[in-house]
């Protein structure tokens, strides 16, 4: 009698494929966290030099909302991979690349301000339009198994 591996099903497979993109952006963000900076809006953003505050949301710097998003990437792709959490991961994972969109959107209207150059424009203008597969991917994770 030969031995036969099960064979994964599909989303098994796609939420593996999912947890390897978190991992890769999470180790990322640590590795070069600049590379987030932009998409971290300024209203989130506490203001460490003694100036105006820049609002009620402000309660980190942008280095700590990089680590953060980039631990929470990280904890959404373990739970990804753990078949009774993926779910709710894959329902986090939808909300937290949800909530990125406002960072985007803030980082291409920075890029084609004044202060923007071709580069940022080119960056972000590739960048903005990701989330929307990323988000629809990780909802349909959500969605539970069907086995044939």
């Amino acid at each position: 009698m030969p031995f036969r591996r099960p064979v994964p099903d599909l989303q098994t497979l796609s939420a593996a494929a999912m947890s390897a993109l978190l991992l890769t952006s999470a180790a990322k963000h640590f590795r070069e966290p600049e590379f987030f900076h932009p998409v971290v809006p300024d209203f989130l953003c506490r203001d460490d030099s003694g100036g105006q505050p820049n609002g009620p949301l402000a309660v980190l710097s942008r280095e700590e909302w990089v680590a953060v998003s980039g631990l929470l990437e990280a904890t959404a792709a373990v739970g990804l991979l753990v078949p009774a959490t993926r779910r709710a991961a894959a329902g986090c994972v939808t909300a937290l690349f949800a909530a990125f969109l406002a960072g985007h959107v803030d980082a291409l209207r920075k890029a084609y301000g004044p202060e923007g150059s071709p580069r940022r424009r080119r960056v972000h203008t590739l960048r903005l339009p990701l989330q929307a597969p990323l988000i629809a991917w990780a909802w349909t994770l959500t969605r539970r198994n069907r086995r044939p």
